[in-house]
């Protein structure tokens, strides 16, 4: 890896926030290949063609560089698996599961690095995930409206217990993949009805996802 001091290394001028936002987003992308323990503060520095004490202009710690990538790849993840309320109550809860499929799969060891590796350990860290986890939960709840599902406390409790299935099936599946990308999908929706809403609310949804096959 060239080093900052090479002279091929072109500097270039940056605002504050812009030079920040560089800096996290290669973070981000050492992630695709490497766990977040080895996104290493010198490599970061020599790729941006700056000092690593200028990193730390920006960042208090490693520590806190690393929370700034959680952070990152955390609100990517929910942009990417945003509902879309153009579609219809069944086409909403699959297009968002897809999404995050697909999303997780691109980003595979991110996803496995973050969610099950040392970073899980790390009280800020947890507090990100749980913040993102909680997202995903809100707006899933926010969302039940169009299936005439009442929000209430069983359902939130519901939801956050499905939020935890859909994240735990899917790293099982990246791990070892047994059934098919589309099967996980179905496995990862069906979960939402069958233990969040009425048996009547059920019927009515799976038979609207069957009309839209």
């Amino acid at each position: 890896m060239a080093s900052v001091n090479n002279p091929a290394i072109k500097r270039t001028r940056m605002s504050p926030e812009e030079r920040r936002a560089q800096l996290i987003e290669l973070g981000t992308e050492m992630l695709a290949d490497r766990p977040l323990e080895q996104v290493s503060v010198e490599d970061i520095a020599d790729q941006a063609g700056v000092s690593r004490g200028l990193l730390f202009h920006y960042f208090s710690s490693k520590q806190d560089f690393h929370l700034a990538i959680v952070r990152e790849a955390s609100k990517t993840m929910l942009e990417r698996t945003a509902p879309d309320m153009t579609l219809g109550p069944y086409e909403t809860l699959r297009d968002s599961i897809a999404n995050y499929v697909d999303y997780v799969t691109e980003n595979r060891e991110t996803f496995l690095s973050l969610l099950r590796g040392s970073a899980t350990g790390d009280p800020d860290m947890r507090r990100v995930f749980e913040e993102t986890r909680t997202t995903m939960a809100d707006r899933t709840v926010a969302n039940l409206y169009t299936l005439n599902v009442e929000a209430n406390p069983a359902t939130e409790l519901a939801v956050r217990g499905w939020i935890a299935f859909v994240e735990e099936a899917t790293i099982s599946w990246l791990r070892n993949p047994q059934i098919s990308r589309d099967d996980l999908i179905e496995l990862n929706v069906g979960a939402l009805p069958a233990v969040a809403l009425a048996p009547s609310t059920i019927a009515a949804l799976l038979g609207a996802g069957a009309a839209a096959e």
